[in-house]
């Protein structure tokens, strides 16, 4: 996104005078730092402020590396909860966890490195540049407008807007780091990994009986959240595998694939086995044998419930064979189970009660909670956020599909039909979940939102807005 002249002209005044004593400035702070903390706080405290140095320090030395610490956090840290929501969302807290303050350790060591480096450049320009800015924009006046009338805590709209912005901190800060495809392997391969792990960890919870669901969850956990990750990068992972030749490549994600579908099975979650349908299909009509591939993928949903585990199966059929209770949805004969009535009766209140504050909704937080990813835009940013985050996943999507036609490498075209499917499962998904909204979810989906979107210049393709391409961000790359 280009600056106008008058502000890059004053960027480079602030820099011209920042750049020459900000090594000292830096050393100060820190000194006058540690001796505060040290003062006033335990060693637990202080260990936790040296690697929050370490990270900074690490990642304004070279942001990949900050980007793969933040890629293994994403799955693999704790979460807590620092207070009540209220009554807005039914009590929850405010869930904060140990990525959420990496992610913040690695955008201020960005932002001070593009003090020091005037010429790296903020933001490349993309198609999505815009939508994100109007459904941000969105999200925040609609939440001021709540906390002003007392609709919003202040202290959770703040919050759960600014964990929002940092889901596309994460695309913006990888669509400025991507310069060739050796990082891309690098940062597929961390993703994957990633995913390989938290799929062993859901393996060993199986002989326990329940869910399954991500590790440092809590108690209850949250195996709808880690339905929907498996299976977006299950669908990357089997867009590549369809397309790349490489044998030793394809052994690899072949074995990821095979890991993956126990622990996705054993979510339980039915929003995930909705999304996996489509998903699956969308990869099928991408395929190369078309015809064939289709045939193959009805041929096993139709036989599926010969060999699905009894765990899945009986959970599907849950939905319409639970015993009745006064909950219920019925339509005619068929009663509906009462997790799956209450997210109907959420999108009827929904409707219901829009229509009190149609264009900016209650605010971010201001409405009860609503399991479930549009109306729950609807009724907290209004007709005017709905517009706005409909306009940003057809960006998405428009991108996706626009770089699958244009690119030409294998390697590339497999990578964007993953996302394309993956992003098609979502879609779904986000039916009975806010799966656009949470954090284990979103932080890889950016991610490789990110990757999908630089491609095209990988191959040399610099095409302008109207292609979806992306140009070079201001004095370079």
């Amino acid at each position: 996104m280009a600056l106008p002249p008058p502000v890059r002209a004053f960027y480079k005044a602030i820099n011209s005078l920042l750049r020459p004593i900000f090594p000292f400035l830096l050393i100060v702070s820190i000194a006058i730092l540690s001796g505060f903390l040290v003062s006033q706080y335990s060693s637990s405290y202080m260990i936790l402020g040296a690697v929050a140095l370490a990270v900074f320090t690490i990642s304004f030395v070279k942001i990949e590396f900050g980007l793969y610490i933040l890629i293994f956090s994403m799955l693999l840290s704790p979460e807590f909860v620092i207070g009540s929501t209220g009554a807005g969302t039914l009590g929850r807290g405010v869930t904060l966890r140990l990525d959420d303050f990496m992610l913040v350790i690695i955008c201020l060591s960005w932002a001070a490195k593009n003090v020091v480096h005037e010429e790296l450049g903020m933001f490349r320009r993309t198609p999505l540049n815009k939508p994100i800015f109007f459904y941000m924009i969105a999200c925040v006046i609609a939440t001021g407008f709540g906390i002003i009338t007392g609709r919003v805590e202040p202290k959770t709209g703040f919050f759960y807007v600014v964990k929002y912005v940092e889901y596309f901190i994460v695309y913006f800060m990888m669509i400025n780091h991507i310069e060739n495809i050796d990082q891309v392997n690098r940062f597929l391969v961390c993703l994957f990994l990633t995913c390989f792990i938290t799929s062993i960890i859901g393996i060993l919870q199986i002989p326990a009986g329940g869910r399954v669901s991500a590790p440092f969850e809590g108690e209850q956990g949250e195996p709808n959240t880690f339905g929907g990750y498996l299976l977006f990068i299950w669908m990357v992972a089997a867009g590549l595998f369809a397309r790349i030749k490489s044998f030793h490549l394809r052994s690899m994600l072949g074995a990821l694939l095979i890991i993956i579908i126990p622990p996705f099975l054993y979510t339980q979650s039915r929003s995930s086995y909705l999304g996996v349908i489509p998903a699956v299909f969308v990869l099928a009509m991408m395929a190369k044998k078309r015809v064939v591939v289709v045939g193959l993928t009805l041929l096993a949903l139709v036989a599926s419930p010969l060999f699905l585990p009894y765990a899945v199966t009986s959970r599907i059929l849950y939905t319409f064979k639970q015993p009745a209770h006064h909950e219920q949805i019925a339509v005619g004969n068929i009663r509906i189970d009462t997790s799956t009535s209450a997210r109907l009766m959420g999108w009827k209140e929904v409707m219901r009660d829009w229509t009190k504050h149609p264009l900016f909704g209650y605010g971010v937080t201001g409405y009860m909670f609503v399991d479930a990813q549009f109306p729950r835009v609807l009724i907290e940013t209004g007709l005017i956020g709905l517009l706005a985050f409909i306009y940003l996943l057809y960006a998405i999507g428009k991108t996706a599909v626009i770089n699958l036609r244009r690119l030409e490498t294998p390697y590339y075209k497999g990578l964007t039909i993953g996302f394309i499917a993956g992003f098609i499962g979502l879609l779904f998904h986000s039916i009975g979940a806010n799966t656009f909204i949470i954090v284990r979810i979103m932080e890889p989906f950016w991610f490789f939102a990110g990757i999908m979107t630089v491609l095209p210049i990988l191959e040399g393709k610099n095409y302008d807005e109207d292609g979806a391409g992306i140009l070079p961000a201001p004095g370079g790359t």
